[in-house]
């Protein structure tokens, strides 16, 4: 899990959303790339009402997408947030600290302007 905050009046909710849905993989249960398990599930999680209202809808506006190019059902969990704990140091700036390491993050090739998510 990713904790991200950020300032509203520079980045907009839509905005993180766009990034989130087009960058990584939502199509295959508890897998990215070659790591599997349930701790490599995808989840996106929402605060208040606001929140899952545009991530319902962006989430529907983003499987309309997949559909028409026969790319798979989105298998993204979708919840109320939960109280967050920080991961151990050594997956803290993990790139960072791991230079040969790679990461990725390319989703399934879907291309949504963000004015077509609401």
């Amino acid at each position: 899990v990713v904790r991200v905050v950020y300032d509203p009046t520079k980045t907009s909710y839509l905005e993180l959303l766009h990034k989130f849905w087009g960058n990584h993989t939502t199509t295959t249960p508890n897998r990215q790339g070659a790591d599997v398990g349930t701790q490599y599930r995808s989840v996106a999680y929402f605060f208040n009402e606001e929140q899952e209202k545009v991530l319902l809808a962006t989430r529907s506006q983003y499987q309309k997408q997949l559909s028409e190019q026969n790319l798979g059902d989105i298998s993204t969990e979708i919840r109320p947030a939960p109280a967050f704990y920080f991961a151990e140091d050594y997956h803290q700036q993990y790139l960072e600290k791991n230079p040969w390491a790679t990461c990725n993050p390319v989703g399934p090739g879907v291309y949504q302007p963000m004015e077509n998510y609401l």
